[in-house]
């Protein structure tokens, strides 16, 4: 496998991301959930307490992250993903609702794509260039639909630890920046009785195991030259007790000299002037 040049001469990258559901991902588990208050407090608890966190955290550390943002959550907390914005960090699109969208057709999938991507210009007054799938499955079509609603990479296949050009079998590219469950605190974290989240049930993981095991990818990545991609969500990541060891795994990542921090967006625009689609 070719060695990869990234930018200033680093022997990685790394990607900081935030999938910023609130209650559609538990409505996403669950549509009944809309009745139940108790469930989707976990996902307001990730908006009102989780966010301000992290974002406090990423301003100490001088960090842009890129925010996967439903249009259904920008809608619901407007002001609060316009906060994000002026910050600094990249908003892109993950379609209106948390849908399985290998179970609906192309066209539900391309209606709900224009209205994120809508909602999320109406918000923050730019077009989002980047797309993340539910974790639900989904298809070429649904990429499709966040290419002609202006995606230009996404964020959500696994089969790379680096980008690739992705054919779209249209005659397009879209560039895909790979991200695995490893790297996700969400299944680590996510626990509730009802609807069942793990189905087996049996699990709040160790919180220092959990984050050494993204500890340890990020060091995998330097070793090998790849590209490191971090999924959080505000809700599970950002609790009192979890937050010194974000804390301290990203300053680990800021302060190392092996790493170039980039958001989405600026991963795009470098892999495309040096590595552009053929």
């Amino acid at each position: 496998m070719p060695e990869i040049e990234w930018k200033d001469g680093a022997r990685c990258a790394a990607m900081i991301t935030v999938n910023l559901d609130a209650e559609n991902f538990w409505l996403a588990v669950d549509p009944d959930v809309s009745k139940r208050p108790k469930t989707l407090s976990m996902g307001q608890y990730g908006m009102d307490r989780g966010l301000p966190r992290l974002l406090e955290l990423l301003d100490d550390l001088d960090i842009k992250a890129t925010f996967f943002v439903p249009g259904s959550t920008a809608a619901a907390y407007a002001e609060k993903v316009k906060d994000v914005a002026a910050r600094g960090h990249e908003i892109a699109l993950r379609g209106c609702e948390l849908l399985n969208w290998g179970l609906l057709p192309a066209e539900r999938a391309a209606a709900d794509m224009e209205k994120g991507a809508a909602v999320l210009k109406n918000v923050v007054g730019e077009q989002p260039r980047g797309y993340r799938a539910p974790i639900a499955e989904f298809t070429l079509d649904t990429l499709r639909a966040a290419h002609a609603n202006g995606a230009v990479y996404s964020s959500s296949l696994s089969s790379d630890d680096r980008p690739f050009w992705l054919d779209l079998g249209n005659g397009e590219k879209l560039l895909e920046i790979p991200v695995h469950w490893a790297l996700y605190d969400l299944p680590y974290f996510a626990f509730n009785y009802h609807p069942p989240m793990p189905k087996g049930q049996g699990r709040i993981a160790n919180y220092s195991q959990v984050f050494n095991n993204f500890r340890e990818e990020f060091l995998g990545c330097a070793e090998r030259g790849l590209c490191y991609v971090l999924q959080l969500d505000p809700q599970t990541a950002c609790t009192p007790g979890r937050m010194p060891l974000l804390r301290g795994l990203l300053g680990e990542i800021k302060q190392s000299d092996a790493a170039w921090l980039a958001t989405g967006g600026e991963m795009y625009d470098y892999w495309s002037a040096v590595y552009p689609a053929k």
